[in-house]
């Protein structure tokens, strides 16, 4: 199959690396800094999943769409949230060179931007929550896995047969995914897990098992979930589970364990002085529960101090 990958960091660059190592093509577009590096030392990923290595004559690395001259089968949009629009618009001037275009994005609201540019039939999405890290000049380490890689269509109806082969693709490369009838289900689901611990680990500066063995912080995470369950109860989704309470035990006792050590990707954002997700995350959920009359008062005063932090280095 042929891919193209665009906005290749930590996750779109494992990705590229272990369906490359399977035969593919693999198309990359990322930052010069990064095309220099993997030019010259190619791609390595390593950690949870086991070791895979490519060099760089292998994939194709690219700043710009103008630059590349394949088809893909699919084009995978790994880009922040924020630059979801900027990346379907770009796809957008392949025009019959894509078959189907896929969100790999934190948050909610990507699938729909997508769904703008390419309609309903061309459009996937995914939930990712594996932890990848650049850890040094072409290499990425996975370093914590919750969960496979779902991928769906946007309508919850039957599980799409474009899913079905590129799940089926992806585990054969070496990282666990398979295809779901709703992906909207597996993606508000990741919603109530970012929203209950990356906002809250990056204003504190702290990896997540702590903020669950402190009685203050807890409390804070329980009002969180509360919101945010609220707000996709309102926008009509749904979850595994039947209410926040519900959540709440297999949050505590299987979600947070699993990743205790891993440190917020908003913090790491902050860390570097680059814009964070917070509009596609706690802030999305601030948003829908003021257009739904809910009341989210704590997502509300999270997604505040985190823009206004955001906003001071920024200047």
């Amino acid at each position: 199959m042929n891919f193209l990958i665009y906005g290749a960091g930590a996750l779109g660059q494992a990705l590229g690396c272990m369906l490359a190592c399977q035969g593919h093509t693999v198309d990359l577009i990322l930052r010069p800094r990064f095309k220099d590096t993997l030019e010259k030392s190619g791609l390595t990923v390593t950690g949870y999943f086991g070791e895979f290595a490519t060099k760089g004559s292998q994939l194709g690395l690219y700043t710009s769409l103008d630059e590349t001259a394949n088809s893909y089968n699919y084009a995978l949009i790994t880009t922040k949230a924020y630059d979801t629009a900027s990346a379907a618009a770009s796809i957008a001037a392949l025009e019959q060179r894509v078959e189907y275009v896929v969100s790999m994005q934190n948050g909610c609201g990507n699938i729909e931007l997508v769904e703008q540019f390419f309609g309903t039939e061309k459009t996937l999405g995914a939930r990712v929550i594996t932890g990848f890290e650049i850890t040094g000049p072409g290499k990425v380490t996975i370093t914590v896995s919750a969960d496979d890689i779902h991928v769906g269509a946007p309508l919850a109806d039957a599980i799409s047969p474009a899913a079905a082969s590129l799940a089926k693709t992806i585990t054969e490369a070496g990282h666990p995914c398979r295809a779901v009838e709703d992906i909207n289900r597996s993606l508000f689901a990741k919603l109530l897990y970012n929203c209950t611990l990356n906002p809250l680990g990056a204003l504190l500066g702290v990896h997540y098992g702590l903020l669950g063995k402190n009685r203050e912080t807890v409390a804070v995470m329980n009002r969180i979930i509360d919101e945010t369950f609220a707000v996709i109860t309102g926008l009509g989704g749904s979850t595994d589970w039947a209410d926040s309470d519900q959540y709440k035990e297999v949050f505590y006792s299987e979600l947070l364990p699993v990743t205790a050590s891993h440190r917020p990707s908003m913090l790491q954002d902050m860390e570097n002085h680059k814009p964070t997700e917070v509009d596609a995350l706690i802030g999305y959920v601030s948003r829908q529960g003021q257009l739904l009359d809910i009341a989210t008062p704590t997502c509300d005063t999270l997604a505040a101090m985190v823009k206004f932090k955001q906003a001071q280095y920024l200047q």
